[in-house]
């Protein structure tokens, strides 16, 4: 097991001198802050004794029915016997993996990739090989190349996990065309898919993608969450999978958790059967499009010449490539001693691949903190881009006082 870095970076994003254009922490204040506190009043007085039980390792049989409603607004036709409640999407890729991967095991995920999905399969002792991603997403050209040769070699591979829509870290969206060609292939080699889809919901311009799962039920395990569209603090997600799929991850739960907070799912269960929560997932995608926007247009004016960074339809983040010569990793400190902080493109692989790439985050601070965290990270690649062209290395320390603040990061 190994650190994150995007955990590691809290501690110094959250100084309040510091721009944090790092975490990708949804902005909860725009939540009707006292209809929860009545909902939660509500639950308390009324289902009490049930909601401060144990309850079920697969979940609330009523939160998975309206988890069933959320799906379908995708397209998703599902069954909430299939559904199972996880502590956020992140215990349900925990699941899958510890159900599915021996030692050794390969999992296939593009690159970049999630970074606790990354820690995840590594924990496991799984073989993790990345599949490259351009702005239509995954290559399928590169997935079939790399079955071919696995199979070869005669290896074991277990699964391959996607983030299809508005993708953590790169912020693209998998085409239609190209979400054909991965099923065919996976189907082929009997391959099962992971789609792992937090933001799919969270989109604020274009049409929608068909998901994996919907023209693929038996052969694709869907991944949820409310932590993006209603609060990560009620860490509350689920998996979609074949009923035989199901029944072990059932097991897997029970034995890691005994069973879910049944407080907090009948919390979610009322808000999505109180309160209208489809408006407030387009007020979400409001305000997230005017700060989506506010970064594009710092990005535009002010990134020096050879940056190039890719312009997402929804979700939360921005990959960023920096000219020849710059590693973002051994920029971080300068950059927190200009008080701004992004996370390395180095977390989001399973080698030592990334240094010139950083992923920039839009959904938490404001449209004017945006502008001037961008503003402060022009200056800093700025600066190290002349230290490259005179001395031949960005090594150089920062130089910006003894009490400028160090990065926690390993």
């Amino acid at each position: 097991m190994v650190a994150s870095e995007v955990r590691a970076l809290f501690a110094v994003a959250s100084r309040p001198e510091v721009v944090s254009l790092a975490g990708g922490m949804p902005n909860v204040s725009a939540l009707p802050l006292d209809r929860i506190g009545e909902i939660v009043q509500e639950v308390v007085a009324e289902q009490g004794p049930t909601a401060l039980q144990y309850g079920s390792a697969q979940g609330d049989a009523v939160l998975r029915e309206q988890i069933c409603e959320v799906m379908s607004l995708e397209g998703i036709e599902a069954d909430a016997d299939d559904v199972i409640v996880t502590v956020g999407s992140q215990q349900a890729l925990d699941l899958v993996t510890r159900v599915f991967v021996d030692p050794g095991d390969v999992v296939l995920c593009e690159a970049p990739t999630y970074v606790t999905a990354i820690n995840t399969f590594a924990a496991f002792q799984a073989d993790i090989r990345h599949i490259a991603i351009d702005d239509d997403g995954v290559i399928p050209e590169a997935l079939e190349e790399t079955l071919a040769r696995l199979t070869a070699e005669g290896r074991t591979v277990k699964f391959f996990y996607t983030i299809p829509n508005f993708q953590n870290p790169g912020g693209v969206t998998l085409s239609s065309e190209r979400r054909r060609r991965v099923l065919e292939i996976c189907q082929r080699y009997g391959l099962l898919v992971l789609e792992d889809n937090p933001y799919g919901l969270l989109r604020y311009e274009g049409d929608p993608e068909r998901p994996l799962r919907a023209d693929a039920p038996d052969n694709v395990i869907y991944l949820g969450s409310f932590s993006k569209t209603l609060s990560p603090g009620f860490r509350i997600g689920w998996a979609l999978a074949p009923s035989a799929v199901r029944a072990k991850l059932v097991l897997a739960a029970e034995s890691a958790m005994l069973s879910h907070s049944t407080f907090n799912q009948m919390v979610v269960g009322r808000y999505l059967s109180t309160h209208p929560w489809r408006e407030q997932i387009k007020d979400f995608n409001e305000m997230y499009r005017e700060r989506r926007d506010a970064m594009f247009g710092a990005l535009d004016a002010l990134m020096p010449a050879g940056t190039t960074w890719t312009r997402p339809e929804g979700g939360f983040f921005v990959w960023v490539t920096l000219p020849e010569g710059l590693d973002a990793k051994a920029m971080l400190p300068r950059a927190v001693s200009e008080r701004v902080a992004y996370v390395p493109g180095t977390g989001f692989y399973a080698g030592d691949e990334g240094h010139r790439h950083m992923r920039l985050s839009f959904c938490y601070p404001t449209p004017e903190q945006i502008r001037e965290g961008v503003r402060r990270l022009v200056g800093v690649i700025k600066s190290e881009t002349s230290l490259r062209d005179t001395f031949g290395s960005t090594s150089v320390p920062p130089t910006s006082g003894s009490d400028a603040p160090t990065p926690d990061i390993p």
